[in-house]
Parts: structure tokens; sequence; C-alpha cells
């Protein structure tokens, strides 16, 4: 498959690799690419040989920066009660994938850019990673992008600042260590190896398993307690295969510290 604004591949590990290809416009997101990463969210959900992916971005200096303000809003000519989320198709949930994906990030990650990052299941990043919004600088609402930040877990205050500040400050990757929006800081020069690996041990597992276990998770934030609860159980029985049916136990494998 061959994108204008974004590089796909599939590999025998059944990884697939998705790299933002604007780097000269800071992988800023357009229509186009909106519409690029539909065709490859649908096609990762779609296709039983992918068992996960990873997200990450070409150049140097930012992993998306949000939208290109030159190509300008695309959406603006709608029906204001007809207008939907523009950001919403950018990232795998919207699409229902269930299957993981690992985000490496480096360098700038700026408003719209948190679309991508929300939508993953484990975020890693580069020391030189920052996050900010610029959406305060130019006197525009920032809802959508902090909500989602909400939803990973990142604290209520934080939040707030982030959106509030503008540019003029910017959320360093020790702090998104610390605030729980990354997982995992490793040096510029193994993000994307390491990514990759991470991607690479999960498919290696039980595909029906690990799709479930994802969207039992991710599920559970939109239900009260009890519910998802008696909703993961419900997976359980749909994902587990019954006991005698399951494959013996491997070696035991030590442990590796994060």
């Amino acid at each position: 498959m061959s994108f204008n604004t974004v590089l796909f591949d599939v590999g025998d590990d059944h990884v697939a690799t998705i790299t933002l290809n604007r780097p000269d416009q800071l992988n800023s997101f357009t229509e186009e690419m909106a519409a690029e990463m539909t065709t490859i969210w649908t096609t990762i959900r779609d296709t039983d040989d992918i068992h996960a992916a990873v997200l990450r971005a070409a150049g140097d200096r930012a992993f998306c920066t949000g939208i290109d303000i030159k190509s300008g809003r695309w959406w603006g000519d709608l029906n204001i009660w007809n207008q939907t989320d523009p950001g919403g198709s950018l990232g795998p949930k919207h699409h229902k994938v269930w299957k993981p994906v690992i985000a490496a990030v480096h360098g700038m990650c700026a408003g719209g850019g948190q679309y991508f990052v929300n939508d993953c299941d484990i975020v890693i990043c580069s020391p030189d990673a920052t996050f900010f919004d610029p959406h305060a600088n130019g006197g525009i609402v920032s809802a959508l992008e902090p909500i989602g930040m909400l939803h990973r877990g990142v604290p209520i205050g934080d939040v707030l600042r982030w959106a509030l500040m503008g540019n003029e400050e910017r959320i360093t990757a020790e702090t998104a260590l610390r605030l729980g929006l990354v997982t995992e800081v490793v040096p510029r020069e193994e993000l994307w190896d390491r990514a990759h690996g991470l991607a690479a041990e999960i498919a290696a597992r039980r595909p029906e398993a690990v799709q479930g276990t994802v969207r039992a998770i991710w599920e559970a934030l939109e239900m009260t307690r009890t519910i998802a609860l008696q909703n993961g159980l419900s997976y359980t029985h749909i994902g587990n295969p019954a006991p005698n049916e399951r494959p013996a136990r491997g070696p035991k494998q030590t442990p590796r510290l994060r």
C-alpha cells in the first residue's frame, strides 16, 4: 500500500509500522493524512495477520505538531450539526482497533499531535520529546486533546496546565514519565528499535488473548466498575480457550526491569 503522507509496512513478525512522513511540515496532519490513517487503521483492524503496530514519525524535529495551519480546517464548510471531531480518525481506537499500538515519540508533540498519543496503548519517547499545546496562544479552545489525556490517567491539574500555558511551557520527557503520559524514556538512537521490540514481543503471543485484553481495558474507561468487570468476564469466556485446549507453557523467562 502506498500513501503520500504516511509510510506503511508489515513485517514477517506480524508487526505493522506506520511512519508519519511530512518531516518538512513537522508531520502536521491534513485532510489527506486523516484519510490515509483511516485506511491504515481499518487495514490493521481487518487483517488477521497483523498482530500489533508501531506508530512513529520521520525527521529529527517533531513527532507531530497538530493540524497543518496552511491547509486549514477542511470541515469548516459543513453544517455545524453535521461536524464531527476531525482528529478522531487519526487514532486507532476511533476505528475500533484492538490490536496493540506502540507510539514512539521524539521531538515536538504539539496540540493535535496528542490525538495520536492519546489513542495508543503504550507510549515511549526519547529524551528530546516535549509535549505542549499552542491553542491558548491562538485564542482557540483546547478541549478534545486534553480530554483524551484525562482518559489516559494524566492528573487533571497537569492537563489544565498543559492546555492553558500554551507555547510558554512544555512537558519534558522526564515529566511525561512521572505523569504517566509515557511509560519509558529511551535514547533517541534506540527509540524505533525499542518500540518495534515491544510490539514484536506482544505480536508473538496469542492474538485473541491480546486483543481481548486491550478491548476490555479500553472499554472499562467508559463504564462503571461493576459493568466493566461483567464486560471483562464475558471477554474471558469469549477469548480464552477451554482448559484442555490451552497450549503447554513455554520455558520460564526472566522478567526484564524497566
